[in-house]
């Protein structure tokens, strides 16, 4: 019996994001903005931490690293095994957790996380896991979404309209806030360095945008759901999301900011 207290909410989130892959067209840039701000190199030995379709990691693969992946989702590790296939690169897929990272202590020149590690709920294990992995003097490299832009109000929305996760479990835009970040890291990592990134995502309006995530999206699909016995509410909800995606609708396109971290190992 696993004594992990995070173990069923962990279940959830694997069944929740099995939807995600559709998503990954548009996560691909931003992936190669990580992997150039992470500094990768050729042979250099690289980890992606949730790593979802497995766009970061075989970016990583392209620029001639040496890379193993990550992911708490086997439906989503059967499309990042498929996608790298076709890239024609060489990644060692592993399911596992970002709290029990499944290699050994300083396997890794580099690990990178693009919107994934956040999702873990606890922040301290996380950090200490993804350091454990690395070599002394490693990088560590991620994106995550800002809480006051786009992704980081829905996840307010998302927040008011699911049940509350277990107690102690961080909320993910905390890690769009670069003085938490530089806090977190702090006991393993240097000081860090930030950059910024802007997604877009092309729509031929907001409620097609809409229609998209609660096809996709996980936690947007769940209060869909949730909601479809009672269409007022539905109708609400729905009004609601529309209204948020506007704000950041122009030119058939939705733009979302998001924060790139950067840190060696002490």
């Amino acid at each position: 019996m696993t004594t992990d207290p995070f173990a069923g909410f962990k279940a959830q989130q694997r069944e929740m994001w099995g939807t995600f892959a559709p998503t990954a067209t548009f996560t691909t840039q931003p992936a190669a903005r990580l992997i150039a701000f992470a500094a990768i190199q050729p042979n250099e030995d690289v980890l992606d931490v949730g790593t979802g379709t497995g766009v970061a990691a075989i970016t990583a693969a392209r620029t001639g690293a040496r890379v193993a992946a990550v992911d708490l989702t086997p439906a989503l590790l059967e499309h990042a095994r498929e996608n790298g296939r076709v890239a024609g690169v060489d990644v060692e897929w592993k399911e596992g957790d970002a709290e029990q990272i499944p290699f050994p202590d300083g396997a890794f020149d580099v690990v990178v996380s693009q919107f994934a590690h956040m999702f873990a709920p606890r922040p301290d294990v996380v950090v200490r896991e993804m350091r454990r992995v690395l070599k002394p003097g490693g990088r560590l490299a991620f994106s995550t979404w800002p809480p006051d832009d786009f992704v980081g109000r829905l996840f307010a929305f998302v927040g008011r309209n699911l049940p509350p996760p277990p107690p102690g479990a961080a909320p993910p835009p905390q890690w769009g806030d670069r003085r938490i970040v530089a806090e977190r890291l702090a006991p393993h990592f240097e000081t860090p360095v930030f950059g910024d990134g802007t997604m877009e995502v092309p729509a031929l309006s907001p409620a097609h945008y809409r229609l998209f995530l609660e096809h996709s999206v996980g936690p947007i699909t769940k209060i869909v759901a949730l909601a479809e016995s009672e269409p007022e509410r539905l109708a609400t909800l729905r009004a609601e999301l529309d209204g948020l995606i506007a704000e950041y609708f122009a030119d058939n396109t939705v733009r979302q900011r998001f924060l790139m971290t950067r840190a060696s190992s002490r």
